[in-house]
C-alpha cells in the first residue's frame, strides 16, 4: 500500500474516523468533538471556581427534592466548589444540612453559602487544611456542636499537579497529595465514625484516572487507588454496624481541579475520548451522591459508582 497517498477530510463513520496514514505506516485517527471550555489555567491548587469560564453549571433547576435526606446532617469537603457544591446543593433540596469543608477557596464558600440559604437550607462554613489531623477532629466537633449528629461523610477534597515524568514529582509534592488525598479521609472519618449511628453512610471520592492509569497524575492515581481499597475493606469492617462506604470514581467532570491542574492546552479537550465526547456537568453526578446516603441505597456498600459519559466501563 502507497501509504502518502491515503488522506481523508471526512473523518465519519464511513472511514472509522481514519485521518491519514503517514510514509511510515502510521495510521492517525480522527475524533470530532464540540470544544466546550476554551484553554485557561489556573496557578493554584485546588483552584478556584469564580475564576472558571465558562462557570460550571452546579444545579440543576429541574431537580425536585422528596425529603430523601430530610432532617440529616452531611459533612462534605471541598464542599465550596465542584463536585462538593453540586453535591451539596442536592443535599439541602432533599432536606439535610451540610458542613461545607474547604482549604482557603473563600469567596467560592460564599457563593455556595448564598445559594443555600436562597433554598432555604442550613449550612456551617469551616475553613482549614484536611490534611491537618486536628482540623479534622476539629470539623467533627464544631458539627457536633452545631447539629448534634452526623449522618452522611462525603470525603471529597484532593488535589492533582499534571507531571510528565516519574521523575518530576518531587518527594514534597508526593507527600503533600498522599496526605491531602488520602490521609485526610484516614483522619476525618476516624473522628467521625464515633458519632455515626446505624443507617450512616460514608462517600468516598476516588476517580476514572484510577482505573486506566492516567500517565502524568502519577502520584494522584496512586492515592485514589488507595481510597478504592480503603472504601472495600472498611465497607466490610463497618457492615455489621449497618453503616455503608461506598466510593465514587467520576470521570472528567467541569472543576475547579481541570484548570488547577491540566496545562490549558488540554482544557478543550476534556471529555473528548468519552462516547458521549464531553466532559460532565457537576449536577449531572450529585444525584449519585444523594442515592447513596439515603435508604434508597440501603443494600448497598463497598461498591465503586463510575459515572464518565461511558468512558470507563467498571
Amino acid at each position: 500500500m502507497d501509504y502518502k497517498f491515503y488522506y481523508s477530510n471526512n473523518c465519519g463513520q464511513d472511514d472509522y474516523g481514519l485521518k491519514y496514514i503517514d510514509d511510515e505506516g502510521y495510521g492517525y485517527k480522527c475524533n470530532k468533538f464540540k470544544v466546550q471550555f476554551p484553554p485557561q489555567h489556573q496557578d493554584v491548587q485546588p483552584g478556584m471556581e469564580y475564576l472558571m469560564y465558562p462557570r460550571p453549571i452546579f444545579d440543576n433547576p429541574k431537580y425536585q427534592g422528596s425529603n430523601k435526606l430530610k432532617d440529616k446532617v452531611a459533612i462534605i469537603t471541598g464542599g465550596d466548589s465542584g463536585i462538593g457544591r453540586a453535591v451539596a446543593i442536592s443535599y439541602v433540596k432533599e432536606g439535610a444540612s451540610v458542613v461545607i469543608v474547604y482549604l482557603n477557596e473563600e469567596r467560592d464558600a460564599r457563593e455556595t453559602e448564598q445559594y443555600i440559604n436562597s433554598l432555604g437550607g442550613t449550612c456551617l462554613l469551616l475553613e482549614g487544611d484536611v490534611k491537618d489531623k486536628r482540623f479534622c477532629e476539629h470539623i467533627v466537633n464544631e458539627t457536633m456542636k452545631k447539629f448534634g449528629k452526623i449522618d452522611i461523610l462525603v470525603n471529597n477534597a484532593g488535589v492533582q499537579y499534571q507531571q510528565k515524568s516519574l521523575l518530576d514529582i518531587s518527594d514534597e509534592q508526593f507527600d503533600y497529595t498522599m496526605k491531602t488525598n488520602i490521609y485526610s479521609i484516614f483522619y476525618l472519618t476516624k473522628s467521625a465514625l464515633k458519632y455515626m449511628e446505624p443507617g450512616a453512610s460514608i462517600i468516598n471520592v476516588s476517580s476514572i484516572t484510577t482505573f486506566y492509569g492516567e500517565p502524568e497524575l502519577i502520584d494522584y492515581v496512586t492515592s485514589k487507588g488507595a481510597i478504592i481499597g480503603f472504601t472495600r475493606a472498611l465497607s466490610t469492617n463497618l457492615a455489621d454496624k449497618n453503616i455503608r462506604v461506598n466510593a465514587v470514581a467520576p470521570g472528567f467532570f467541569w472543576t475547579a481541579l481541570q484548570p488547577a491542574c491540566w496545562e490549558a492546552e488540554k482544557i478543550p479537550t476534556l471529555g473528548a475520548d468519552s462516547p458521549m465526547k464531553r466532559a460532565g456537568q457537576t449536577y449531572e453526578i450529585a444525584p449519585l451522591f444523594v442515592y447513596l446516603a439515603s435508604d434508597d441505597s440501603s443494600y448497598v456498600t463497598g461498591q465503586t459508582m463510575h459515572i464518565n459519559g461511558g468512558q470507563y466501563k467498571g
